[in-house]
């Protein structure tokens, strides 16, 4: 989205990015916080022993799906949003909807097992208000980044912007493995202490 939504893009578009990206945010943090309430109220009455149990094993096996042990993948649709939106509609129109279909999370291309983490964990939270607030979470921390180009007025400041974040991306997967990591243990502990 980042190569969609700046202020360059949008001007060329007749659009304004701060509409657009508050759309995009907007939605992405709304949609998800409704999947993870809908998740946490299904999750009501499970076992807290399984819960941990479960979120310990999608976090091991996401991180076997993100090393591609024997070939795994995440898994997940391989579809990207429709980026004939972008010259369709409008921007806050365009924003939402793409805010929308990334927040809900498994309408679009799952690039890391942490997006299943973390709705099992909205899922396991064992109510509505956890699990929303888990998915927002998720929704804005998803969409953020759009922010990252707020400043972007010319071709070359983009690309140097995207080839920024770019080199951020190893990182980023170091520090969701280790909340991944951090899970498992949590769960491990939980489970020992009950």
């Amino acid at each position: 989205m980042l190569a969609s939504i700046n202020p360059l893009g949008e001007r060329a578009r007749k659009q304004r990015y701060v509409v657009t990206a508050g759309a995009y945010i907007a939605a992405s943090t709304l949609a998800a916080a409704v999947l993870g309430s809908v998740l946490g109220g299904l999750g009501a009455g499970v076992a807290p022993v399984f819960a941990y149990t479960v979120v310990a094993g999608v976090a091991a096996a996401g991180l076997a799906c993100d090393a591609r042990v024997f070939g795994l993948r995440v898994p997940g649709p391989r579809r990207q949003v429709n980026e004939n939106w972008l010259v369709t509609y409008r921007g806050w129109v365009y924003g939402a909807g793409f805010g929308a279909q990334l927040g809900l999370a498994f309408t679009t291309i799952v690039a890391a097992s942490a997006t299943w983490v973390a709705f099992a964990c909205a899922l396991l939270s064992g109510t509505v208000a956890r699990g929303a607030f888990l998915g927002a979470t998720f929704g804005f921390v998803r969409a953020a980044p759009v922010l990252w180009t707020m400043r972007v007025r010319e071709p070359a400041q983009l690309y140097t912007c995207v080839r920024r974040i770019g080199r951020w991306r190893p990182a980023v997967a170091r520090l969701t493995s280790g909340a991944q990591v951090a899970a498992i243990v949590v769960s491990g502990v939980a489970l020992v202490a009950r």
